[in-house]
């Protein structure tokens, strides 16, 4: 089990990422233009390292829904190996089961 410390601060940082997304998106796209004067550019790209830097989305990392744990994580199930195999093995993944040989 992750520390709730840990898990707090992902949710915070997936709130803040909604929060931003739309003005970043603005602000990359004229940093990103080359038609766009430099001044221009240069302005957006300095407002755009005035917002904090937990609202970029790069910085959300994917945990166990179960667990909280930080690796090993399948992103279709949204869990973490442990408790994927756990799952599958008691039957409760449907279409999920447990090979044998």
């Amino acid at each position: 089990m992750a520390k709730i410390s840990s898990v707090e601060r992902n949710k915070k940082r997936e709130r803040m990422a909604a929060q931003f997304a739309a003005r970043r998106a603005k602000l990359k796209a004229i940093a990103n233009n080359r038609e766009v004067s430099p001044e221009e550019r240069f302005e957006a790209s300095l407002k755009l390292a005035e917002l904090p830097r937990n609202s970029s989305k790069i910085r959300v990392r994917l945990r166990c829904e179960v667990t909280g744990r930080s690796r090993g994580n399948y992103r279709k199930f949204k869990l973490c190996r442990n408790k994927l195999r756990e799952l599958a093995s008691q039957g409760q993944i449907p279409g999920m089961v447990k090979s044998s040989w």
